[in-house]
């Protein structure tokens, strides 16, 4: 199981690390061209070039995130492999659950 996670935690950095490239420009742009936080929502809602762009950035990061944070809590936090496991599940759920939430509501789909 270790070296799965191992080898999801680092496939998952891979997928990543475009989003992240991306998401980094746009936010560069929007905030050198004095976009408030309103303009930018404007400009993105009902986008169907965002919805699945930033949903496969939050898959891509509730899968990577709590691989990492399970590992912390069983090397520093001397938790138990079952425990951290267990832990870390339930918060990558909530990663993804608020995550796409929060994509959702930007693209529109939620009134």
């Amino acid at each position: 199981m270790e070296r799965h996670l191992f080898v999801l935690q680092r496939l998952s950095a891979m997928v990543m690390a475009p989003f992240v490239l991306v998401h980094l420009v746009v936010i560069l742009y929007a905030v050198r061209g004095g976009l408030t936080a309103a303009e930018i929502l404007s400009r993105t809602q009902g986008s169907w070039l965002w919805i699945p762009f930033y949903s496969l950035f939050v898959i891509s990061v509730a899968v990577h995130v709590p691989i990492g944070l399970r590992n912390i809590l069983i090397e520093w936090g001397r938790l138990g492999r079952g425990a951290s496991s267990g832990l870390c599940l339930l918060f990558g759920l909530v990663l993804l659950s608020m995550g796409l939430r929060a994509v959702a509501a930007v693209g529109g789909l939620l009134s």
